[in-house]
């Protein structure tokens, strides 16, 4: 995931739509499953975009922590981007960057 978002952040805006717009094959773990959902909504914002159309059926019944440390909860609560708390996944936006 991490090198996806190394190259996304890289490519010309004009052609990231083409990176989000084909509905990846379910990896089997519905926690990940999702995960793939939110950030494509998320990166799809960020370049001032709508969400792909396969996103909009990808959500958790319940609540999931990728980063389940108290503080990581903690900052997660209140910095998750809309598109992961829509979907029930509270990441920290920092979590995000690539260094």
């Amino acid at each position: 995931m991490a090198e996806f978002l190394e190259e996304y952040r890289w490519e010309p805006a004009v052609d990231r739509v083409a990176l989000l717009e084909a509905e990846p094959a379910l990896i089997g773990d519905e926690h990940w499953d999702v995960f793939l959902a939110a950030l494509a909504e998320h990166l799809a914002a960020k370049d001032g975009r709508g969400a792909p159309s396969w996103v909009a059926t990808r959500s958790l019944r319940q609540f999931w922590f990728p980063f389940n440390s108290r503080a990581a909860r903690v900052d997660a609560v209140v910095h998750a981007p809309a598109a992961f708390r829509r979907r029930g996944i509270y990441v920290a936006a920092q979590e995000l960057n690539v260094a």
